[in-house]
């Protein structure tokens, strides 16, 4: 008796997906499809855009199979074949390097003071949500980044730093926020 899909590791289904197992592969997608795409909406792409996107990195990813080796997840094997893909579409519309930075954003807050990350994620300027989304949603590397986004390292980590210097500022309760902008000499 065959082992059912659901209980296999995602390194087995991926091999066997490389050998042609189309349905072993599609079980990779229904397990990390969505996560594909919260990455690439956190990036900045529209729903349908995300949607567009993932699916074309799936293809890749299936086309691709045998070169993923389990060193690290699938999940963030394809989430960074989804994030080159994103910033590739980005660069050719050159829509990253237009964007002004939008200082005064007010952030939209829950009843509790705190804001859903995604909601952060819009205030930040487009290249530091870009930057910010690789670093830590794709595990893309400071040097990587810079590569893919064709921008100067130092660039690169000044978005990563200024993008989360402010996600921590937008995503503190309302009442740390006010006490944590002063120090107070005791």
């Amino acid at each position: 008796m065959t082992q059912p899909l659901i209980d296999r590791h995602d390194v087995e289904l991926a091999a066997l997906a490389a050998a042609g197992g189309r349905r072993e592969f599609g079980e990779l997608v229904r397990r990390h499809g969505s996560a594909v795409r919260g990455l690439l909406r956190r990036m900045g792409a529209q729903p349908s855009l995300a949607d567009d996107i993932a699916q074309d990195a799936f293809i890749q990813a299936f086309e691709r199979c045998a070169e993923f080796r389990g060193e690290g997840t699938f999940a963030a094997w394809v989430k960074r074949i989804a994030a080159r893909l994103y910033i590739k579409r980005v660069a050719k519309e050159a829509r990253y390097i237009a964007e002004v930075e939008q200082e005064d954003v007010a952030p939209a807050a829950d009843q509790a003071g705190l804001m859903d990350l995604d909601e952060a994620l819009k205030g930040l300027s487009e290249p530091e949500r870009l930057c910010v989304s690789l670093c830590h949603g794709a595990g893309m590397a400071h040097p990587e980044i810079a590569a893919a986004l064709n921008l100067p390292l130092g660039t690169v980590k000044s978005h990563v730093k200024r993008g989360l210097d402010k996600l921590r500022a937008r995503l503190q309760p309302q009442s740390a926020q006010s006490v944590g902008g002063t120090q107070h000499v005791g």
